[in-house]
């Protein structure tokens, strides 16, 4: 299964070293890139092609209340919030790693981002970063899942995030992603999945945009009770941070999660508010 996965990773790994490679010869003719098509290293739920400088230390804490349905008996999901911790640092201007704490299911994350082309005004129309993760879910319980081993709490994730700055106010982004769970909560839903995201961001003024994204579930189990996420919010740019404020239908915060496992219905009142806050050190 392991090396499935290493089989699936390795093309892309090869053309992060290709292009970035060939990026720095670009940097030698005085190429004009393209800046700032999204200001948060996610647009909401999906991960951005914006990437942490390097030597920098980003913090990230993004929080999600629990469904604003249950009104004043939940206060408007204030009692059932979670949480995740993520730092993120620039190994260099085109390569971050990042490791992450997720009180939804309990999961650590480790991640690998880096930029496999770059948007210029005379050169390529888009910019491509590629995005992996391994996580550990440690919430599974022993005592509900009496064969349960190591091996069933991990999972991957693989991402091309392509983006492009359309003008100065408004960016778009594709993100075909393929993820794996060694454990799922539904017998008839195959353990490698792939979804395709869309997002996009639109700058209102100065300092604010509106971002919103949605992930297409391309192989969801039929009987499978979890929805495509669908997320709507405003991003704040105050000097070192960038506040993200948004409603979403998945709580979990992991692409795996809210991606597999987002359990909202618009429709139904269903959904969740939260925020992304990052600082920069």
């Amino acid at each position: 299964m392991k090396s499935i996965f290493l089989i699936f990773l390795f093309p892309i790994f090869c053309l992060a070293q290709n292009d970035l490679l060939d990026e720095i010869d670009s940097d030698s003719i005085g190429a004009q890139y393209v800046t700032a098509a999204f200001k948060g290293l996610k647009i909401v739920n999906f991960e951005s092609t914006k990437l942490v400088a390097k030597k920098e230390l980003t913090f990230i804490v993004a929080h999600r209340f629990g469904s604003v349905e249950n009104g004043f008996d939940s206060f408007f999901g204030l009692d059932d919030a979670v949480t995740r911790l993520n730092f993120v640092y620039g190994l260099t201007d085109a390569i971050n790693i990042g490791v992450s704490r997720s009180s939804f299911q309990k999961i650590y994350e480790t991640s690998f981002k880096y930029r496999l082309l770059r948007q210029a005004e005379n050169g390529s129309p888009f910019t491509i970063v590629g995005f992996n993760a391994f996580l550990i879910n440690t919430a599974l319980d022993k005592a509900n899942l009496p064969l349960l081993k190591f091996k069933h709490r991990l999972g991957y994730t693989a991402q091309l995030l392509i983006s492009r700055k359309i003008d100065t106010n408004f960016s778009i982004e594709l993100a075909p992603t393929f993820f794996h769970d060694n454990y799922v909560m539904v017998d008839a839903q195959n353990n490698s999945q792939f979804a395709l995201g869309l997002g996009g961001r639109y700058k209102l003024g100065k300092r604010w945009s509106l971002n919103a994204d949605y992930g297409l579930h391309l192989n969801r189990a039929s009987n499978s009770p979890f929805k495509n996420p669908l997320s709507i919010g405003l991003d704040l740019e105050t000097g070192g941070h960038v506040f993200q404020m948004h409603f979403t239908n998945a709580q979990g915060m992991n692409t795996n999660s809210f991606l597999g496992q987002g359990s909202g219905d618009w429709f139904d009142g269903e959904f969740y508010f939260g925020f992304n806050l990052s600082r920069v050190f």
